[in-house]
């Protein structure tokens, strides 16, 4: 099959899109796929089978700045054009970028994954008349999570979506290559995440230092960079000095931080879809504690695979971590069931899905192009 891949954000950036994105490309291609990501870049692509459609700018937009390319739609159309694909799967559609132009010039079907969550948009819904239109383009529509697709349908009304989460390489987390040896010998807690706002990294820190009082020997490995770095200055520096930055980490490397880690922790505050950050963890044999919002409840049972605290309450998320560390048996409790529930993630399985919707959208009836042509 002939598949083209539509990513809306900067293919260099640091995001969860383009993470899902690579890993499926490279999933469909090993299933003997011809697929080609068509995306904005900056740099040029390491990857041959990624193509440049556009120069990225930063946008802001609820809270965090995303690199697309709203000048695009030229080249993403021609690139369609030159490839012929058979099924075209785009990565949030209605992102003025790359996917949302892949969505209006394709002339083959076109599947369409929504990966946001928010709990409201007035932007989206001030323009849900034109982007109605957009959607009227898409064969068969797909969301990685409930919230996801709840999301979607408070703007657009009651559109056609499967659930399809996205996906993990289990094997990876479960048996990374390495365990890394350069880290501290104490309690290691992980955070592994940008810090941006919305992620919550300020509550975290606050939540550290109430850990710090309880657990003496804990320290917190931060995976990630962002606007929130300076949060670390509101510690005092006994607590300060038990934290190690690493900077942005290629998710490539950090099963090797996980591997050396007891607990993972993740502060959203919301607008989080789905978790995947969470499913490593879980694969990784990693207890979670986090916040209990939409997105993440989703992925993680309290109790079960791991604690879920209000957000923003840095004291119930110490509260929680504390436990993990100390409690008698639940970090192994919490361990045995989110190394089982991680399996269903699994790429294998959320690939085999994904082709079975290619295959419902090339047998829906061919749509009339501007041109007068049938098509697929």
């Amino acid at each position: 099959m002939r598949i083209v891949l539509a990513c809306p954000y900067a293919w260099e950036a640091a995001g969860g899109v383009q993470v899902h994105v690579r890993n499926l490309a490279q999933r469909l291609r090993d299933r003997g796929h011809h697929v080609t990501v068509l995306t904005p870049t900056g740099a040029t692509p390491i990857e041959p089978w990624v193509r440049s459609v556009g120069r990225p700018f930063a946008i802001s937009y609820a809270g965090t700045v995303a690199r697309i390319a709203p000048l695009a739609y030229r080249r993403t159309r021609d690139a369609l054009a030159e490839i012929r694909p058979d099924v075209v799967h785009v990565h949030e559609p209605l992102t003025p970028s790359v996917s949302m132009f892949a969505t209006i010039a394709s002339e083959a079907p076109v599947v369409a994954t929504v990966h946001a969550y928010l709990d409201r948009s007035r932007a989206m819904e001030r323009a849900a008349p034109v982007l109605r239109r957009v959607w009227a383009n898409v064969s068969e529509g797909v969301a990685v999570s409930d919230a996801a697709a709840r999301f979607l349908r408070r703007s657009l009304g009651d559109v056609g979506l499967e659930v399809v989460p996205n996906g993990v390489d289990v094997g990876a987390w479960e048996r990374p290559a390495r365990v890394a040896d350069d880290l501290p010998a104490e309690r290691r807690i992980v955070w592994a995440n940008r810090l941006d706002p919305q992620k919550g990294f300020p509550v975290a820190v606050t939540a550290f230092a109430k850990v710090v009082a309880e657990v003496p020997d804990a320290v917190l490995l931060v995976a990630g960079d962002g606007a929130d770095r300076e949060a670390i200055g509101l510690l005092t520096p006994s607590v300060w000095s038990r934290v190690r930055r690493l900077g942005t980490v290629p998710n490539a490397d950090l099963p090797a931080v996980h591997a050396a880690s007891e607990v993972f922790v993740s502060a959203a505050t919301g607008q989080e879809s789905f978790g995947i950050a969470l499913v490593e963890a879980m694969a990784a044999g990693l207890p979670v504690v986090a916040t209990d919002i939409p997105g993440y409840r989703e992925v993680v049972r309290h109790g079960v695979e791991g604690l879920l605290v209000p957000p923003r309450d840095p004291e119930a998320l110490a509260v929680g971590l504390v436990r993990v560390l100390t409690e008698p048996g639940l970090a192994e409790r919490l361990r045995a069931a989110g190394r089982a529930r991680a399996r269903a993630y699994d790429w294998p399985i959320v690939v085999e899905r994904l082709e079975e919707i290619y295959d419902r959208a090339m047998q829906r009836p061919r749509r009339l192009s501007r041109r007068g042509r049938w098509l697929r």
